[in-house]
């Protein structure tokens, strides 16, 4: 575990036990649960937003895709008839279809992330809203999906499955369950794989990378598909989760969440930096902070204030790191040209030959 992961799970043990200390219904089991659920819905496309940001990129149309893509899922199922496994493929497929041409807007047209997302953000809002007229999307009275709600909102006790007993311990939240399994599939691939190697090196200099043999354009395109792909999945749970979607509000500001996590996770949005470990506990810290806010009573309009002050706290203290970093590598530089400390050394300090041996 990186510096940065260890110390942010110390941040996410005291501010714990802080919020514990002022209110114990923070430790009650229906609220961590609850807290868990929230947790795995917000992490599932806040991982997705990470590799992005690994790339020098940034992906503001999170929350407006979770919008279209969660009113498209809920009208195929509820009003089409579609299967939800299909309809599931569909969305997920309309999603990767979304990264893809971010992607290569980026790459091939040489566009800005920030912009080419943000001209996302309000397309796919605008779209949503056209789809339902502006109306709210949900299912019909009486319209169950009994094995669909089971594996996107069900939750389960680990314990008492495992022991086969009656003990009832904590109920797991499903989404939290494929939160899990999504971060240790993407650890992989972003720590232990070529593909991730490349992420990085493109990331840290993107010239460099190409200029060593590395298809730069495919990195990055693939990075918009998995935080699209990602993104689609995480919009079926939510759609699940709520309900029902009033376009005009659903996923509004979900990509400042995103960033948020991603930056206190260790992700530089410069690029080149960043670990799943660490996007996972900065998820769980915004979750533990908004629901500090909601256990003091504080009102709840400031939750984009704490969210703002997170992003600028985290930014702010990325580049004091950078800085630091910058100066210690100039010290380790200069300490190693001195003479004595391995570096060379000037010819007026090296020993003279002795004459015979310059005769010889």
């Amino acid at each position: 575990m990186l510096k940065k992961d260890l110390g942010l799970l110390v941040l996410i043990i005291v501010v714990g036990a802080v919020v514990a200390i002022i209110n114990p219904r923070f430790l009650s089991p229906i609220n961590i649960a609850n807290t868990a659920n929230l947790v795995g819905l917000f992490g599932i496309f806040a991982i997705g937003q990470g590799f992005v940001i690994i790339t020098g990129g940034i992906e503001l149309s999170v929350g407006s895709m979770i919008a279209i893509l969660g009113v498209i899922f809920i009208d195929l199922i509820a009003n089409q008839g579609v299967p939800w496994p299909l309809a599931a493929l569909l969305v997920i497929v309309i999603g990767l279809a979304m990264g893809l041409v971010h992607g290569l807007l980026v790459t091939r047209m040489n566009l800005q992330p920030f912009v080419v997302t943000l001209c996302g953000l309000l397309i796919y809002r605008g779209i949503a809203r056209f789809y339902t007229h502006d109306a709210t999307a949900g299912f019909p009275f009486g319209v169950n999906f009994p094995d669909l709600e089971w594996l996107t909102t069900g939750r389960t006790d680990i314990v008492a499955l495992i022991t086969g007993g009656n003990l009832h311990s904590l109920l797991i939240p499903h989404s939290f369950i494929f939160m899990i399994v999504v971060a240790v599939v993407m650890w992989f691939v972003l720590h232990r794989s070529v593909f991730g190697r490349y992420l990085f090196a493109v990331g840290k200099n993107e010239e460099a990378a190409r200029y060593s043999g590395i298809r730069t354009t495919r990195v990055i395109v693939a990075a918009y598909i998995i935080c699209a792909v990602l993104t689609a999945i995480a919009a079926i749970f939510f759609a699940m989760y709520t309900r029902s979607i009033l376009p005009s509000g659903h996923g509004n500001f979900y990509e400042l969440y995103a960033i948020a996590a991603a930056v206190l996770g260790g992700f530089s949005l410069r690029g080149g930096e960043g670990s799943i470990v660490g996007v996972v506990l900065g998820v769980i810290l915004l979750q533990v902070l908004q629901n500090l806010v909601n256990l003091l009573g504080i009102p709840s309009s400031l939750n984009f204030a704490v969210m703002g002050s997170v992003i600028l706290i985290g930014v702010l203290a990325d580049n004091q790191f950078a800085k630091f970093r910058e100066r210690r590598r100039q010290a380790q530089a200069l300490a190693a040209s001195q003479p004595g400390h391995g570096g060379p050394v000037p010819i007026a300090m090296r020993p003279r030959e002795s004459e015979a041996e310059t005769r010889a």
